[in-house]
């Protein structure tokens, strides 16, 4: 699929002056366009993937020791960087395809219709000029793809907090029946009673609601992974600090921001009589209140619990942590099964 778009740039010929003001100078214009936009962040951040990605640090066999840690954490930033990169090169073209085929002055009528209304069940069309009659068929095998891989990775990350944060654990015959039905059961539903449009819309109420799922997910990750308590010299550095919460402070405020005119807005125009009005209010906006102050709440909680032993007056485990080894009594090294944390939660087994 990636490699369509791709080659559907080179037919089209998207200007790129105006692919690069897009990529840098963000611009929502036309109705909806704010809603799509905390939908397009959720679904490409994702809350869950945020405990995935720290999970799969556990899966790496590395030295020890700092510097063994460090160089583990750097080769999985690039690895994750370059997958997210890719990703973000294939959303370019996605958009720089839809963007220059739908505004083309000699647009067919039906090409019309569907620009008019572009959804997943009509996108297809874009591909035509590369694929031909197959696009729609090569469309819907990508989707599925696309479908099983975020089936994948939403299992995998479910596991980590199950067996993880729950302590959940129940037969793999079991866990697949149960996380797949209820993944694909509310959707089937969907699917059967509001047909392809129905499905369309669910993809974007379910990612927007990702978005505001996210605060609480990524504030306890800044916070846990900026800590000299609980990361030692792994902590981030100051830069990395500051750039995280800046970026994380925009995704909170763009999806308060969202919440708070879209609720208003709609709340002003419908044609619910006054009694209505005040009564879905009166609900909602205690709602909306609870939700910002749990993110505040997160936000500026004080955590004192320890879970890295400073090393700083013991000389043995100081150059076990520095080097990935010690050396007590001259005679060689002493490998050490874990670093100096504490011990009950040395050997907590991780997820199978």
């Amino acid at each position: 699929m990636a490699a369509c778009f791709f080659g559907e740039m080179s037919y089209v010929k998207p200007p790129m002056s105006g692919v690069i003001k897009g990529m840098f100078v963000p611009k929502l214009s036309g109705q909806g366009a704010t809603g799509d936009a905390i939908a397009l962040l959720g679904a490409l951040i994702m809350p869950h993937n945020l405990f995935l990605h720290s999970a799969l640090v556990l899966s790496r066999k590395i030295p020890n020791s700092v510097r063994g840690i460090n160089e583990a954490c750097r080769y999985f930033l690039i690895e994750s960087g370059f997958a997210l990169f890719v990703a973000f090169l294939i959303n370019v073209a996605v958009i720089s395809v839809s963007g220059t085929v739908c505004s083309s002055s000699n647009l067919s009528s039906q090409n019309a219709a569907h620009c008019s209304d572009l959804t997943l069940n009509s996108a297809s069309f874009l591909l035509k000029n590369v694929l031909g009659r197959s696009s729609s068929t090569i469309y819907a095998i990508a989707l599925l793809a696309s479908g099983q891989s975020s089936a994948i990775t939403g299992t995998y990350a479910g596991q980590y907090i199950m067996q993880g944060f729950l302590d959940l654990k129940m037969k793999r015959w079991i866990r697949n029946l149960m996380t797949r039905t209820i993944a694909i059961a509310p959707s089937l539903v969907v699917s059967i009673i509001g047909g392809s449009s129905g499905a369309g819309r669910l993809i974007v109420i379910a990612s927007m609601i990702l978005s505001f799922e996210l605060p609480f997910a990524l504030i306890p990750l800044l916070k846990f992974s900026s800590s000299s308590t609980k990361m030692g010299p792994h902590k981030n550095s100051m830069i990395i600090i500051v750039i995280s919460w800046i970026l994380g402070v925009g995704i909170i405020g763009i999806n308060v921001y969202y919440l708070v005119t879209a609720f208003v807005g709609w709340l002003m125009h419908n044609s619910l009589p006054m009694v209505g009005k005040v009564f879905i209010g009166i609900i909602v906006f205690p709602l909306m209140g609870i939700y910002v102050g749990s993110v505040i709440y997160l936000t500026f909680r004080k955590d004192t619990v320890q879970t890295y032993i400073e090393t700083k007056n013991n000389t043995a485990m100081q150059t076990h942590v520095e080097k990935g080894f010690m050396n007590p009594n001259g005679n060689g090294e002493l490998e050490l099964n874990h670093g100096p944390i504490r011990e009950d939660l040395a050997d907590i087994p991780l997820p199978e």
